[in-house]
C-alpha cells in the first residue's frame, strides 16, 4: 500500500503527470504503475509518460524532464513570460550545439542551437499553464533571441512581444544591454527600442 500512495503523492506533486524515471528515482516496483493503469487511474500518453486520467497531458513539463538539456526559448518564452497571447503550435527550445537531438525532440519542437557557454546564460525558472516548474530564459534573453533569430519568427510575433516588454516595470536594462553585446544585437535591439521607448 506504500508504495501506491507514493505514487499517488507524485502524481498530485506533478499535477497530473507521473514519469516511470519517477518510481526509478524511488525505487518502487513498475507493477504498481502497471496496476494503476489496468485500474483507470492513469494513462499512458507516450514511452515513459503517464497521466492522471482527470489532468491533461502538461507536454512542457515532461518534455524537459525526459530531456533535461533544452531550455524553452523564442516563440515558447513569449507565451510563458505573457509577451504573446500566441499558443505556440510547436514548442520551441534551446539546446548546445553539440547535444544530439533525437527523434522524438526534433519531431516536437523548433530546436535552436547555441554555444554551450552561452547555453545556461539567462535560464530562470517559469511555470506551464499545469502549474509545473520548467527552464525557461529570463525576458531579457528572450528579447535577444527573438531579435537574433527575427527572420524565422512571424514579425507580428517580434512586433508586439517588444511592445510589450516595454511596458513591464521589472525589466533589467542593464542585463538587457550586456546581452545584446553578447548576442551581437545591440544596435538592432536600440533601433527598435528607440521606436517604442
Amino acid at each position: 500500500m506504500y508504495y501506491r500512495e507514493e505514487i499517488e503523492k507524485i502524481i498530485m506533486e506533478q499535477n497530473g503527470t507521473l514519469l516511470t524515471s519517477d518510481l526509478t528515482k524511488r525505487n518502487i516496483p513498475r507493477i504498481y504503475l502497471a496496476m494503476l493503469v489496468a485500474g483507470g487511474r492513469l494513462e499512458r500518453v507516450r514511452r515513459g509518460v503517464y497521466v492522471s486520467i482527470d489532468a491533461i497531458e502538461d507536454k512542457l513539463y515532461y518534455m524537459q524532464c525526459k530531456y533535461p538539456k533544452i531550455v524553452y526559448s523564442h516563440e515558447t518564452a513569449l507565451f510563458l513570460q505573457g509577451l504573446t497571447d500566441r499558443t505556440p503550435f510547436t514548442y520551441s527550445a534551446t539546446v548546445p550545439s553539440s547535444y544530439k537531438v533525437v527523434k522524438p525532440l526534433s519531431e516536437n519542437f523548433k530546436i535552436y542551437y547555441i554555444k554551450k557557454e552561452l547555453c545556461t546564460l539567462g535560464i530562470s525558472v517559469g511555470t506551464t499553464s499545469f502549474g509545473n516548474k520548467i527552464k525557461v530564459y529570463n525576458v531579457e534573453r528572450t528579447i535577444c533571441d527573438i531579435i537574433r533569430s527575427r527572420k524565422k519568427i512571424d514579425i507580428q510575433i517580434v512586433t508586439e512581444a517588444l511592445k510589450r516588454f516595454v511596458q513591464l516595470k521589472s525589466v533589467d536594462y542593464s542585463l538587457l544591454s550586456e546581452y545584446s553585446k553578447t548576442f551581437k544585437v545591440e544596435n538592432i535591439l536600440n533601433s527598435y527600442l528607440e521606436v517604442l521607448l
